[in-house]
């Protein structure tokens, strides 16, 4: 049946195996009773009736000719290679043999290694054009827009009205100079990344490192995971654009980017990268691999947990010149493999390869970096000399 689709993909915790065929033989055993008459010399049947009726079955697992060669047929028209039959005849009935994901791609069984998110995550509906199994309620809709409209225009008189208003938890990305008093008027600047990632993080991030040119711009990541296949996109993203990357929390000092009416300086909002309180977890430490150097604090939190499409996962790691070990296996028959956490320790993320150092993200944004030589890329192109020449200080 599974065969029978046209596109055909099996998750990472998805379970496929195949064995024998058992095919069941009855041989029925019946006794008669007939009644003759003999008319002017000849034997005439009058009457024919079952006196015993014995059913002897037996089952056999041998693959007639005649259905394997129906089965080849099928899977031939289906585009699935003769192995799947070669693996079914030789697994006893008894048993069962799961089917590695590599081996059912050599097989074509499946159509490709991705997992049923390709059909079914929240995301697809909004591709366009929007697949087949998408459909779009009107009533719905217009309630929706009315609703989104309403909230916009509202302002919430009391707190209870505040919290109950929908909070956007998507990663966000805000350029940043540093407000740390200690660097003077020659500032650090980054990229400050916070949320959770989801299917479009990865769209505009490539739009906002498209905005700020060639410059090499260190990304200071906190988010609790999200959409792995978007993280992947973002982490081989940030090793083409050759940037580093570190685990801290940005916190934005006067002038805040959700503050209405406020503008950013030169495109750079003030703020202030802090180890405590910086997290990095689930899909996260993808986005971290991609990084050419790769920086976590003493203070900031990182875990990982199992995650799907583990062959995407497995290439991508070697890719990044990181241990396979990083992602724990899926313990199979475990019912939430979302609360098998395990938080890495600085020594583990070192050993494993995921961080280049030891250093925090003050090694990338700290108030000291832009009085280093060489001069790093995230550093203004002014320098401090020429700024106090444009504006003077007034006495």
């Amino acid at each position: 049946m599974f065969a029978g689709g046209v596109g055909r993909v099996v998750g990472g915790w998805a379970h496929l195996g195949v064995h024998q065929i058992t095919t069941t033989h009855f041989r029925t055993t019946r006794q008669y009773r007939t009644t003759y008459r003999v008319v002017r010399g000849k034997k005439y049947k009058v009457t024919t009736e079952t006196v015993t009726q014995d059913n002897i079955g037996y089952k056999t697992y041998e693959m007639s000719k005649a259905l394997e060669k129906r089965l080849s047929a099928y899977l031939r028209e289906m585009g699935v290679g003769r192995g799947v039959l070669d693996v079914m005849k030789a697994t006893p009935a008894s048993d069962i043999r799961q089917i590695a994901l590599d081996d059912m791609l050599t097989m074509k069984l499946v159509t490709s290694r991705d997992s049923l998110d390709i059909l079914t995550q929240a995301g697809i509906c909004r591709r366009g054009p929007a697949p087949p199994n998408c459909r779009a309620v009107p009533a719905n809709a217009k309630k929706a827009k009315a609703a989104v409209m309403a909230v916009q225009r509202a302002v919430p008189a009391t707190p209870s009205a505040a919290r109950s208003a929908p909070v956007d938890n998507s990663m966000r990305f805000v350029l940043v100079r540093s407000s740390d008093p200690k660097c003077g008027l020659d500032c650090p600047e980054w990229i400050a990344a916070q949320g959770t990632i989801t299917p479009d993080t990865q769209k505009i991030f490539r739009q906002l490192l498209d905005t700020v040119g060639g410059r090499r711009l260190p990304l200071i990541v906190s988010s609790p995971g999200g959409d792995l296949l978007s993280a992947l996109a973002m982490g081989r993203l940030i090793r083409d654009r050759k940037l580093d990357v570190a685990i801290a929390r940005t916190d934005f000092t006067g002038c805040k980017p959700q503050d209405k009416g406020c503008a950013p300086t030169d495109g750079f909002y003030p703020g202030a990268a802090r180890n405590s309180g910086g997290q990095c977890e689930a899909v996260c430490p993808i986005v971290l691999a991609g990084g050419v150097r790769r920086f976590v604090g003493p203070d900031a939190l990182v875990s990982v947990q199992p995650l799907a499409f583990a062959e995407r996962v497995r290439l991508y790691l070697a890719e990044m010149s990181i241990k396979q070990n990083l992602f724990p296996p899926v313990q199979v028959g475990f019912a939430d493999f979302r609360l098998l956490r395990l938080q890495l320790e600085p020594d583990t993320m070192l050993t494993i390869g995921l961080t280049t150092g030891p250093e925090s993200a003050n090694h990338l944004v700290g108030p000291t970096v832009c009085k280093t030589e060489p001069r790093p890329q995230n550093c203004p192109a002014a320098s401090a000399l020429k700024i106090d020449a444009q504006f003077p200080l007034k006495p």
